[in-house]
């Protein structure tokens, strides 16, 4: 059976900095991601990472700020939040693809985790 569970969120002030923690089980997967969702919005995407870790993407919204990496001998993958802002407030979603190919869509992720949430007050 698939898991994915997400760990790490919390409360921050404005320009602080988090470490989430995503681990994997049941199968291995090629590109993993994260999104985030904010009250009344869509979820968006935030990150993806290559299965060897040497090919990443990010939304233009958080890049220089995050950083997402990934350590298959231990199914993990992370992001690295740093100089959070109150527009980073989410709950942030870890997801697996099978494709090979980095995705910024939903679509293109099967397996999804429960989210953890991330506060960051002004």
């Amino acid at each position: 059976q698939v898991q994915l569970v997400e760990s790490g969120g919390g409360l921050v002030q404005a320009g602080g900095s988090l470490r989430l923690s995503c681990v994997a089980s049941g199968r291995t997967f090629s590109s993993m991601g994260w999104f985030r969702q904010a009250p009344g919005k869509e979820r968006e995407f935030v990150a993806a990472v290559s299965w060897r870790g040497d090919s990443t993407d990010y939304a233009d919204s958080v890049k220089g700020r995050f950083t997402i990496s990934r350590d298959n001998a231990k199914a993990m993958v992370y992001l690295e939040m740093n100089s959070l802002k109150p527009e980073d407030t989410a709950v942030y979603y870890c997801a697996a693809s099978s494709r090979a190919s980095l995705w910024r869509y939903a679509y293109a992720y099967d397996y999804w985790g429960q989210g953890t949430q991330v506060t960051v007050s002004s």
